[in-house]
């Protein structure tokens, strides 16, 4: 055993750690046993629907019920709860959830008081050394190359997510609002598109297009544009008359959009100095051929003369379901690890 100050220190007991991610429309769940070098395996994987649950809090409350009914786990240690938006003091803002959330208000109504709220995106960059590879499509990637520096992690849900991960930093991920800076546009139909949002909108920003949601606003905009009615309510319906060939206004939609996807990726890469790039989220799994086919990589690198500098930033598309989950356990680890080392418990 380790010798600290001339006593002998006890090992730290084997606690249960619940993992959460919390989006607009779904609440992922799993738990781990968290062991100093070794991989994080998440356990009972779940997902809620939030809007069929009064809160946040009444979500973790059934999840933790289920663990404390097990007689052979070790006693739950906490939960960490990687979440959309940015907390204020006791208040979390964030416009796209079912309901609002109160830090203490969930500990309490939990009954969970090792509760922590953390960026989403913060959870997501963090989880990436943990990723399988399997898990990794590449979008442009140099083969046998791992570059070095800062790492740029995002992805369009029901927002637009923004992180940036350091290396040999601590903290090592830097949470960004950039989802909600200016959107601009780079040719002729992302203007027109800008000048309808503009009448409507005080500020229109990245999200406003590069979500779930922002996909259908698109997708109204070119058809009013054309002048046609809307054919699609939802994504899932989007996409499906892409994929058929059904709507030439469908497919145009899905190619504008991952252009200018890889736009907005392109401008925060050289914002942030990125030498590496990756996507996450749902949306970019459904939409996995279109970004493929080669409109994304011309947009992220039509930036003049800095292009050749994103041309040695390797893109990855992650294709895992439980990233936001295995990034709040990772994030729980690390810390724990951080406070174990500098001696600062709280």
């Amino acid at each position: 055993m380790p010798v600290e100050q001339g006593r002998v220190s006890e090992p730290v007991p084997a606690t249960t750690i619940i993992g959460a991610d919390v989006g607009g429309t779904y609440a992922r769940l799993g738990w781990a046993i968290l062991r100093p070098g070794e991989p994080i395996k998440i356990n009972d994987f779940r997902r809620y629907a939030c809007a069929e649950h009064p809160s946040l809090a009444a979500i973790l409350h059934d999840y933790a019920a289920g663990l404390r009914a097990n007689p052979v786990l070790p006693p739950l240690g906490g939960a960490v709860v990687a979440i959309a938006g940015l907390l204020d003091g006791d208040r979390l803002l964030n416009t796209n959830l079912a309901w609002p959330v109160s830090l203490d208000a969930t500990r309490r109504e939990s009954g969970i008081g090792e509760l922590e709220l953390i960026n989403d995106f913060v959870a997501v960059a963090q989880a990436i050394p943990h990723v399988a590879r399997t898990a990794l499509h590449p979008l442009s990637a140099i083969p046998g190359h791992h570059a070095a520096g800062p790492a740029l992690v995002l992805g369009p849900g029901t927002g637009l997510g923004v992180a940036l991960r350091l290396e040999n930093s601590q903290p090592p991920v830097l949470a960004s609002e950039g989802g909600h800076a200016a959107l601009s546009a780079g040719n002729a139909l992302e203007l027109d598109v800008l000048r309808m949002l503009l009448q409507r909108h005080g500020h229109v920003d990245s999200e406003r297009i590069l979500s779930g949601p922002g996909l259908m606003t698109l997708y109204a905009c070119l058809c009013e544009r054309e002048g046609v009615a809307p054919r699609w309510q939802t994504p899932a319906e989007l996409v499906q008359a892409a994929r058929s060939a059904d709507d030439p206004l469908a497919l145009a939609s899905i190619r504008a959009f991952c252009g200018w996807l890889g736009s907005v990726t392109g401008d925060l890469a050289l914002t942030f100095g990125a030498r590496s790039v990756y996507l996450t989220g749902g949306i970019t799994g459904h939409l996995a051929q279109w970004l493929h086919e080669g409109g994304f990589q011309q947009r992220f690198l039509a930036k003049g003369a800095l292009s050749s500098a994103l041309q040695q930033v390797s893109v990855w598309r992650i294709d895992d379901g439980e990233l936001g989950v295995l990034g709040a356990l990772a994030w729980h680890a690390e810390t724990s690890r951080h406070a174990a080392n500098t001696g600062d418990r709280h």
